[in-house]
């Protein structure tokens, strides 16, 4: 794979601000890049790279102006971030094509039809009643149950499991190990001390374009649905649990968890090993720090971060505060000591 600067920049509707006849091979961090590599700078904080960088290219904003010299050339664009991933989108398409056919040993269920451009892995197994429209990509030990939709062009990665009558969209990625439609986490308590098993009768639904990660839960409803909304991206090992519903274009970082029958709005951003309690809703384009945990219901567009969490700018503050107590526990004494004197 090889394009020149302005190949690249008639692809993204940008321009060249150097040499349009360079030829670009691959892409790299800023600080590694060497002379046949593109790369880009979005955050200000790695500005500094571009006055020494080996890089032969290197994505900019239209309006960024250089404080010093630069010796590679700039491909200048409206987002380098968002251009970046189109050109890697373009490469992994071009590079990494997914197979067709129908590998053996496997098993597809009788009356399953898989359209010719699907694949279907050794050792998967595609259950009775499975619907798998065309396009759909299971690779090997990948386990599709009883009544399963997939839509089309869905890519179901190896060792991932898709429980009975669960739903799953059209362009969708489904990541190793990832669990869809395990029985959700209900027990009803005896009066010997012991639990009793409440069956888990509902079903997961994923709208189109979702990304799970590997080893990602997702668990079937007690009853009705557990839902994951269009666009929305889930990050490796989170947990999410019976009854749960997710909006759209939601993205949620990886040793999350959210208890049942949570409801999480639309546009949301949260952070890595969050928790979220059962029964509260998370309104829309709401943004959660990392490490916080969530108890109680919370309005459209705030930034939260803490645990309980609160307002971020205040957590910021408390923290600083507590940072401190040492300081101000001295003061204190020296107080006291200077009372009784």
């Amino acid at each position: 794979m090889e394009f020149s600067t302005k190949q690249i920049a008639e692809m993204l509707g940008g321009s060249v601000e150097g040499n349009p006849d360079l030829k670009l091979k691959n892409f790299n961090k800023i600080e590694s890049a060497g002379p046949d590599a593109l790369t880009f700078l979005s955050n200000p904080k790695y500005a500094h790279f571009l006055y020494s960088t080996q890089a032969g290219a290197v994505l900019v904003a239209n309006d960024f102006v250089p404080e010093h010299e630069v010796s590679t050339t700039l491909i200048r664009v409206e987002n380098p971030y968002a251009a970046l991933a189109q050109l890697m989108r373009m490469a992994d398409a071009l590079l990494n094509t997914h197979p067709c056919g129908i590998e053996q040993p496997s098993f597809i269920a009788e009356g399953v039809e898989i359209a010719p451009d699907c694949y279907v892995g050794a050792f998967a197994y595609v259950g009775p009643g499975a619907h798998i429209a065309p396009g759909v990509k299971i690779y090997p030990q990948a386990y599709v149950g009883r009544g399963v939709s997939i839509g089309a062009n869905t890519i179901i990665y190896p060792g991932a499991k898709i429980y009975h009558g669960c739903r799953i969209g059209a362009n969708c990625i489904i990541h190793a190990g990832a669990v869809i439609g395990a029985d959700g986490f209900g027990f009803a308590p005896e009066p010997d001390g012991t639990y009793s098993k409440i069956p888990q009768l509902g079903i997961v639904e994923i709208a189109d374009n979702v990304e799970i990660g590997a080893n990602t839960t997702i668990d079937r409803a007690t009853m009705g649905h557990t839902s994951v909304g269009k666009g929305t991206k889930l990050d490796n090992l989170i947990q999410v649990a019976h009854n749960v519903e997710i909006g759209q274009n939601t993205v949620m970082a990886s040793q999350s968890g959210i208890a049942g029958s949570a409801k999480i709005g639309s546009n949301c951003m949260i952070g890595g090993q969050v928790g979220i309690a059962g029964h509260i809703t998370i309104g829309n384009k709401v943004n959660i720090g990392a490490q916080s945990g969530i108890h109680a219901t919370t309005p459209d567009g705030q930034t939260i971060m803490g645990y309980p969490a609160i307002n971020a700018r205040q957590w910021m503050r408390n923290s600083a505060y507590v940072n401190r107590i040492s300081e101000l526990f001295q003061r204190v004494t020296t107080l006291e000591k200077n009372c009784k004197k």
